[in-house]
């Protein structure tokens, strides 16, 4: 008979796909497994990652497991232009369906799926967390029946809501669908509007082009053996032992939470990140600065660069401006700036500069993190959406009172994000909004109250027979 072990080996796997808005928080929450000692933690994504990975060693270490270089499909930073057009169209519906033309390639995610089911085999994790776009990482861990986590960094809603007219939901039948861009509670015509969205993208998958992609789909997942079970809807959800959700229901329209939800607020590291330096300066000189960041996937055209250029110049007098802008676009930047306006190439921490409090406004694209940084920070913010989920941010940010969207995303407009960004400045209702959500935010616990949840799950904590 074998003896009870007194401490039993119980590894941790996180699993993420590359992109920045769904790997950092999952990367803040290895970091704080580190700075508390757990140890046995893996955390697998593609190469790129590594480095980041490597350098969250604390008290204990994360070890990197490498899934291979990314797939350029999957990858927005290596899309062609014409792909970045398509998938960034004004139209959702459009978007999205060329989104799915793009990467909806089931061959493409199979040495994923390969290198992962290896390094499962290897390490035996007690426990998965995976993110929730990843979704070779969750077949894999249903079809192996290996407990998992979820790490969604959208509100709720998102992750438990009907995209199609049929099958099961856990908001109301009237509720937003996802990527729809729509408020709650709705009028006659936006509900009509709703629901069309919904049968649009039923009737794209039975078109002939998704149909046969379907089933190529069907037959590698026979072939890879997985689970029939991944397939229900909102499998991924109704699998998972819990969800770490990196919002707050106050930030959702209303709806009956599930319990597995357990929800965190943004997930922050320890700050500062980077030693102060004279960018810091800079912001302690100022007494109110416009901070613009889309993030790491937007490409502006010429005219945007101009266009935001001519924000900050009307600004002038108003606020200084902080653009955090690569420098692979700035040979677009016009030769005469105004004064009032900085241009960054990388700022080293913008976590640094949110928490900063010369920033009074942020500008950014409305994805998951910026979305929720803001808030975190107390932060009103000015939305120009970029694509699929940032268009529900955005309207969630004006439905909460949190800043204003622009009206017309598609292209960076002097007068439209001007005429968003001087009200979102100057009247105090909105910092007072996002000040109190922030409080909540720290009520919620961010990172310490996910590693707290986490740890405490039965997979961790039940002793077993060695």
């Amino acid at each position: 008979m074998a003896e009870l072990a007194e401490h039993p080996r119980k590894p941790i796997m996180l699993v993420s796909l590359p992109a920045a808005g769904l790997a950092n928080p999952m990367l803040v929450l290895a970091g704080e497994l580190a700075r508390r000692g757990v140890q046995d933690v893996f955390f697998a994504s593609d190469e790129p990652r590594r480095a980041d990975v490597e350098a969250l060693t604390a008290t204990s270490k994360i070890e990197f497991i490498s899934l291979g270089e990314p797939v350029p499909e999957l990858s927005p930073t290596t899309w062609d232009e014409p792909t970045y057009r398509a998938v960034t169209q004004p139209s959702r519906f459009k978007a999205f369906r060329a989104l799915l033309r793009h990467n909806f390639k089931p061959e493409i995610t199979v040495p994923k799926y390969r290198a992962l089911e290896a390094a499962v085999e290897q390490h035996r994790p007690a426990l998965m967390v995976i993110d929730v776009m990843c979704k070779h990482a969750i077949d894999l861990a249903i079809t192996k029946g290996i407990p998992y986590v979820l790490s969604c960094p959208f509100v709720a809603s998102n992750i438990v809501s009907l995209v199609t007219p049929f099958g099961r939901s856990y908001t109301p039948k009237d509720f937003p669908t996802p990527r729809s861009a729509l408020p709650y509670p709705m009028t006659a015509g936006q509900r009509l509007r709703n629901q069309l969205f919904r049968w649009r993208t039923l009737l794209h998958f039975l078109n002939p082009e998704t149909n046969k992609r379907v089933q190529a789909q069907a037959k590698i997942r026979a072939e890879l053996g997985i689970s029939a079970e991944t397939t229900k809807s909102l499998a991924a959800f109704e699998q998972a032992e819990r969800v770490l959700c990196y919002s707050l229901p106050e930030l959702d329209y209303p709806f009956d939470v599930p319990d597995k939800f357990t929800f965190v607020g943004a997930m922050v590291p320890p700050l500062p990140q980077a030693p102060a330096d004279e960018l810091t300066d800079w912001l302690d000189g100022r007494d109110s600065v416009v901070y613009m960041g889309f993030g790491t996937i937007t490409r502006l055209t010429t005219a945007d660069v101009a266009a935001l250029v001519e924000v900050a110049r009307r600004l002038d007098g108003k606020a200084h401006v902080l653009w955090s802008l690569p420098e692979s676009q700035q040979p677009m930047l016009p030769a005469d700036l105004p004064p009032n306006l900085r241009v960054e190439g990388w700022v080293p921490s913008q976590l640094d500069v949110l928490a900063h409090p010369s920033v009074k406004v942020f500008v950014n694209h409305g994805g998951g993190n910026a979305f929720h940084e803001s808030v975190f920070f107390g932060k009103p913010q000015v939305v120009r959406p970029l694509w699929v989920d940032c268009y529900d941010q955005a309207v969630r940010v004006e439905s909460m009172g949190l800043g204003q969207a622009v009206d017309r995303p598609a292209t960076i407009d002097a007068d439209d994000l001007t005429g968003k960004v001087l009200p979102v400045l100057t009247e105090q209702s909105y910092t007072e909004r996002s000040r109190r959500f922030a409080a909540a935010m720290s009520k919620a616990g961010g990172r310490a109250a996910a590693a707290d949840a986490l740890l405490s799950l039965p997979q961790l904590t039940e002793t077993s027979n060695a």
